[in-house]
């Protein structure tokens, strides 16, 4: 939450973000960038919406299932995790539009719980949860044998 609060900040608007960017870019992949950098500059930025709050969304739903994976079933908890990403990638904007320099859109939330939404299909489809009783058994610590 704290990246994401510094990173609302005028500082990281794309006027301010340009040129680094392009700076490392150019060092990776030298002039070729230059002919499109307004285009790749603003892919870049929406690529890191995307998975920092795809990040975000697994982070919420890994603490929802610690905490609460006895009370909610595992859809429940992904969706908590989506409203959370929901709520905070929207705080985010409505903070934007106060700042000079930035923007603060409804497209972007979408493109932020997309993010969230896809990473969270990608855990939900590789990583098969354990039921209660096999999270109990795997918690429990094998005692050394008695001499």
């Amino acid at each position: 939450m704290l990246v994401f609060a510094a990173e609302s900040q005028a500082r990281f608007g794309s006027d301010h973000t340009s040129q680094p960017l392009h700076n490392l870019f150019q060092a990776l992949f030298g002039n070729v960038i230059d002919q499109n950098w307004d285009a790749l500059h603003h892919l870049i930025r929406k690529t890191g919406h995307f998975l920092a709050y795809g990040t975000l969304g697994l982070l919420c739903f890994r603490s929802l299932y610690h905490t609460q994976r006895y009370r909610f079933s595992t859809l429940s908890l992904h969706s908590l995790a989506m409203a959370a990403t929901f709520l905070v990638a929207s705080a985010d904007e409505i903070h934007q539009c106060y700042l000079p320099n930035r923007t603060g859109t409804f497209t972007d939330v979408l493109l932020d719980c997309a993010g969230a939404a896809t990473l969270l299909l990608i855990l939900h489809l590789t990583v098969k949860p354990r039921s209660p009783r096999q999270a109990a058994a795997a918690s429990q610590t094998i005692q050394p044998a008695q001499a």
